[in-house]
């Protein structure tokens, strides 16, 4: 059996986004969920809403997004995550390439994405347009393995699409803090594979250099509260991540140990946030 276009979501505890998500995927052919082993509704509400469930136990973002894909059964593959919802305009706008003529020119297509924190749509710091490759050709891309910021990997060219993608990032900072702190969990995880050492330009340069890039450069000040604590609050994830991994590596423990407090980066809890 064969359909024009898959939506495939992953997922792991993502009852209150997920309802959200799926309703905006109405529209699609086949809606592939792949579950890590939620402890919540996320399951039973993949169901409800008639979406194809698979159970696969969490190998990373890049390996569970290429399960997805070998799911789906349409010719195109629109990728979402849970905590995203498809826009009207963008549905239309997807609608009306997949169904012209000529056919897509491109094998993949990258979308705006609009993130909203505090339910405020953060507009400046570099937050917007964040463009995501979210539309592609089945059997033309895969995700590589890293644990973070897992690549898409296009065997052709991308174009580009007009309409929003809106991401609903986080609510509050009793949502933002612990999704951070697993974050900054995974992207140690990743950097331990690179670095043997941590400097303190590593705790000073690199975290400043981040909250001026973003509050000054990319004038994330136009956001106001909002912006300020975006900055600072990427600033500090930069900070973060580096004490982790100097922590990791620390002469306070043995060969044996070290790493060891990395040693689960690529099975979390919960998913954290997703940047880029």
């Amino acid at each position: 059996m064969s359909t024009g276009l898959t939506a495939v979501v992953i997922t792991l505890n993502e009852e209150r986004h997920l309802p959200t998500c799926l309703a905006s995927l109405d529209w699609v052919d086949e809606v592939v969920v792949v579950d890590a082993g939620s402890t919540d509704r996320t399951q039973e509400i993949a169901r409800q809403a008639g979406a194809l469930l698979f159970a696969n136990p969490w190998p990373g973002y890049g390996p569970q997004k290429n399960f997805a894909f070998d799911q789906a059964r349409g010719e195109w593959i629109l990728i979402v995550d849970a905590d995203e919802r498809i826009t009207p305009a963008l549905r239309d706008e997807i609608r009306q390439l997949l169904r012209g003529e000529p056919s897509p020119a491109y094998d993949a297509y990258d979308v705006p994405r609009r993130n909203y924190c505090f339910g405020r749509w953060l507009q400046w710091g570099g937050a917007y347009p964040d463009r995501q490759i979210r539309l592609v050709r089945r059997g033309r891309a895969r995700y590589n393995n890293r644990l973070l910021h897992e690549g898409l990997l296009i065997d052709g060219p991308v174009g580009k699409l007009r309409e929003d993608l809106i991401h609903d990032a986080f609510r509050g900072l009793d949502e933002r803090l612990p999704k951070l702190n697993r974050y900054t969990h995974l992207a140690a995880g990743d950097g331990l594979k690179k670095r043997r050492v941590v400097r303190w330009y590593d705790f000073v340069i690199r975290p400043l250099a981040i909250f001026l890039k973003v509050y000054a450069l990319k004038q994330g000040y136009r956001d106001g509260v909002v912006g300020f604590i975006h900055a600072g609050l990427s600033s500090f994830a930069a900070f973060a991540k580096y004490a982790k991994i100097w922590e990791a590596l620390g002469p306070l423990r043995s060969p044996k140990e070290r790493g060891g407090a990395l040693k689960d980066a690529s099975e979390p809890a919960e998913m954290p946030e997703k940047r880029g």
